[in-house]
């Protein structure tokens, strides 16, 4: 291990949960910012595509035969 010294200045049982607990608020704060930065995000969470572009896609009504 090459910071294998670290843990004669920090004990793991405080070193090893505070590093994870870093990563996790790191993780959160990524995601929160990406979901409430973008627009796509939402719409790819919500699944499926938004109802004006589910419209216009649509295809077209077949003509009444007479």
């Amino acid at each position: 291990m090459i910071y294998g010294k670290i843990w004669t200045v920090v004990r793991p049982t405080v070193g090893i949960p505070l590093f994870l607990g870093a990563v996790a608020v790191g993780s959160f704060s990524v995601h929160l910012a990406l979901l409430n930065n973008t627009t796509w995000v939402k719409a790819f969470l919500e699944g499926g595509q938004s109802t004006k572009a589910a419209a216009s896609t649509a295809p077209a009504a077949p003509a009444a035969k007479k």
